[in-house]
């Protein structure tokens, strides 16, 4: 299953290890789905990182956000979107993560943010929070079984 993290998600998880994202990385580090990115949401991840107010509740060393951003880069598979979309008016770039997840064939997006969630689904594309995917991660654990 591709399946697209939103940076709130991931910088979620790296402010603490409890949670639901945290939660979704141990489930994509077990090899439960496969993590879709581009080079714009690397970019706006490394970026939200370095900001202050979240900096200060960082509780990983630097060189452990580090490791964790390569190990990202390796193991995601990162795409090019070619499709300029215009999906989110409240805020379009919101849109980058949409086409990214059309880019990558994903299956779903798990995000924190209320325009996608609002947004519910793009075309084959299933909208999450991270609590919810977690459900549909049990869930096809309970079918694997």
């Amino acid at each position: 299953m591709n399946v697209v993290l939103d940076t709130n998600v991931i910088v979620s998880a790296l402010l603490s290890s409890k949670g639901a994202p945290a939660q979704i990385i141990r489930h994509w580090e077990a090899g439960e789905f496969t993590v879709i990115t581009s080079q714009t949401l690397i970019t706006e991840l490394k970026q939200t990182l370095t900001y202050p107010r979240v900096r200060k509740y960082l509780s990983l060393p630097s060189e452990d956000i580090e490791k964790f951003i390569e190990h990202l880069m390796i193991v995601a598979i990162i795409v090019d979107p070619q499709l300029t979309l215009r999906v989110i008016d409240q805020d379009q770039d919101d849109d980058r993560i949409v086409e990214c997840a059309v880019a990558g064939k994903a299956t779903y997006i798990v995000s924190g943010d209320s325009h996608l969630l609002d947004l519910g689904e793009y075309g084959e594309i299933t909208i999450l929070s991270p609590k919810n995917f977690l459900t549909v991660l049990q869930s096809t654990q309970k079918q694997d079984d």
